[in-house]
């Protein structure tokens, strides 16, 4: 583990670790990655396997013959039954089968005759990075473990990208870091005997989306009571956001069944319009074991907040500190009444609603009942009858889409959601603050990255899915991270692959309607929540919280932007930036099109504050002179 770890503390909940064939040359290279604090787990020829940090809740571990296993993360599996796998196990290809049945949220490191296998989830909660150091290729859990190691800086194009709104994929799946590489989450990676060779393995598909909704519901309320459980079995404390929406209500009232003693927190919103309080009284109100906490409303923080005081530091610009401070507020309180984790309801607007741009080929293949439709979400959304024929009649393969986006990168964002509703997603743009150099770098990865681009999946409402839940969970990660540090693991049981699963192999005709809020949830619900709880048919959207917070920091943007990162770069105009700052309320930045920018220079502020890591090992362009 690198010292930037160690300055910005860690806490059970945030394991990260680097993981090293078994030969001389990566024994030799792992001496970088051990610091005081660090764990050691060895191969059984004694030279190090996994370093790094993580509690002995987090981790299983078993060894058989040739064959050793470790699990680290929230999984419910034991040590006898990895060895039963370990004992049985005789080529690495046969753990596809065993990732893809274990609930849970978890890295799975597999060694059998000298060769490595590493892989997250496929939901990208979890991540695998590679480099090579020293000769050998070294895989680890974060990106900054191996850039600490090998000394590198981040890489000026790849922070060109960041600032694109959004970023799409598959540009936000990279590593930031010179030298470092990435690891697509449907993908593990296999490392040599020797760590000298590499090589990507698929190991997971998005399910065929078949199922009804009389079908799929009972799985998804299986699949995601088995996620809950697997936080909560061990009883104790557990704490649970009741926002009053369906998802934390569902994850609540699951968690309310288990053996653990339930803390249920709210935070009401600003807007006197928000019937968030409302509907989380009325669910407590049926759950009478639950302690039920209501916070202030004009205590909460607001976006924006404490950006200045940021000093987590993440192995890769993230959005996620705009609700930085809104998101850790509550967990040291909710950790001093005893609570081990914090079970939130993030991921159920991506899994148990989908994206309408399924019906891009439900047109063709059932035109009467998707004209229907269409009507339908024309009404709640307002989309034009223009914009949402020309999304539609547009058939464009993703590789094509992607080449058109970049070069137009500065045009007016769409009047109309249809268009990025109905199509392969919202075109990505840049700012006026951002340089040509900027542009430069940001349209030369666009149109690298169509040269070779698939799709996530063919049909673009399923693409569309798989892009939300995994720009949700590059989010997510980090907010997990900033979570164990201030005390409190934090997990989200919708983004566990297997509730992800379940929920995509739901026809998208029944998990998306323009007549009926998060059906497949509701389905999957009854008879757990009650009915009355069900009946909710929308949700807040904090949109007065973002613009107070806008104007109430506005010291802090002026300040951002005074001796911007960014700026020294070259790819912002640090002054049109602190002129934006003098006037909050101008148009377009309720849009939040100022996150990205805020998100990669608030991360490079906070490495410039980390100590340097020490002597790193030698690259292997080095080791050639």
């Amino acid at each position: 583990m690198s010292d930037t770890h160690e300055s910005a503390g860690t806490g059970p909940g945030d394991a990260h670790f680097a993981v090293f064939p078994d030969c001389e040359e990566a024994a030799a290279v792992a001496r970088f990655f051990r610091r005081p604090g660090t764990r050691v787990l060895a191969h059984a020829s004694g030279r190090p396997w996994l370093v790094g940090h993580w509690s002995d809740t987090e981790i299983t571990t078993a060894r058989a013959g040739r064959a050793a296993l470790a699990v680290v993360g929230w999984c419910p599996a034991g040590r006898d039954e990895l060895e039963r796998r370990a004992a049985r196990l005789r080529d690495l290809a046969e753990l596809d089968a065993l990732a893809r049945s274990l609930p849970g949220s978890f890295h799975l490191v597999a060694a059998l005759d000298g060769q490595l296998r590493v892989q997250g989830t496929a939901s990208g909660l979890r991540l695998v990075f590679h480099a090579r150091a020293g000769g050998v290729h070294v895989a680890a859990t974060s990106a900054d473990l191996l850039a600490a190691a090998l000394g590198s800086e981040p890489d000026t194009g790849e922070l060109a990208v960041r600032l694109l709104w959004p970023v799409p994929h598959p540009l936000y799946e990279t590593s930031v870091w010179e030298g470092v590489d990435a690891v697509s989450p449907e993908e593990a990676l296999v490392v040599s005997a020797d760590g000298r060779r590499v090589r990507h393995s698929r190991w997971w598909w998005p399910p065929e989306p078949v199922r009804s909704l009389a079908q799929g519901a009972p799985r998804v309320r299986e699949a995601l009571a088995e996620a809950v459980d697997v936080r909560t079995r061990p009883g104790g404390t557990v704490s649970c956001d009741l926002s009053g929406g369906l998802d934390s209500t569902s994850v609540c009232f699951l968690a309310a069944r288990s053996p653990a003693s339930v803390v249920a927190a709210t935070w009401p919103g600003r807007d006197p319009a928000d019937t968030d309080l409302a509907w989380a009284r009325q669910a407590a109100g049926h759950l009478p074991q639950v302690d039920h906490v209501v916070w202030d409303a004009d205590a909460s923080a607001l976006v924006y907040s404490d950006l200045l005081d940021i000093d987590d530091l993440l192995d890769e610009p993230s959005i996620g500190v705009m609700d930085r401070s809104r998101v850790l507020q509550h967990l040291p309180w909710l950790a001093a009444r005893g609570s081990r984790v914090h079970l939130t309801g993030i991921g159920g607007d991506h899994v148990a609603w989908c994206s309408e741009a399924y019906y891009h080929r439900l047109l063709r293949t059932r035109p009467l009942f998707a004209v229907g439709r269409l009507r339908g979400f024309r009404a709640l959304w307002t989309w034009p009858l223009g914009a949402t024929v020309r999304a539609l009649a547009d058939t464009r393969p993703y590789p094509v889409w992607l080449a058109h986006c970049a070069g137009r990168l500065r045009d007016p964002m769409p009047r109309s959601s249809a268009t990025g509703s109905l199509g392969w997603g919202m075109a990505p743009r840049l700012f006026p603050w951002a340089t040509p150099e900027a542009e430069r770098l940001a349209r030369h990865a666009l149109l690298e990255a169509a040269a070779r681009a698939r799709p996530l999946h063919t049909d673009r409402g399923m693409h569309t899915d798989l892009e939300l839940i995994r720009t949700c969970t590059r989010i997510i990660r980090q907010w997990e991270r900033m979570a164990a540090r201030a005390g409190l693991p934090m997990a989200s049981p919708f983004l566990d692959d297997r509730v992800i699963e379940a929920c995509l192999a739901v026809r998208p005709e029944d998990r998306v309607t323009p007549w009926r809020y998060k059906p497949l949830l509701a389905e999957a619900m009854r008879g757990v929540v009650p009915e009355a709880c069900l009946r909710r048919t929308n949700k807040a959207e904090a949109s007065m919280d973002a613009s107070d917070g806008l104007r109430r920091h506005r010291g802090d943007l002026m300040t951002l932007w005074t001796g911007s990162r960014l700026e020294r770069l070259g790819l912002v105009d640090g002054e049109a930036l602190r002129r934006l700052a003098q006037r909050p309320s101008a148009p377009g930045l309720r849009d939040a099109i100022l996150y990205s920018t805020i998100a990669c220079e608030v991360w490079l502020r906070t490495r410039d504050r980390a100590p340097h890591p020490g002597p790193a090992v030698r690259r292997p362009t080095e080791n050639l002179r």
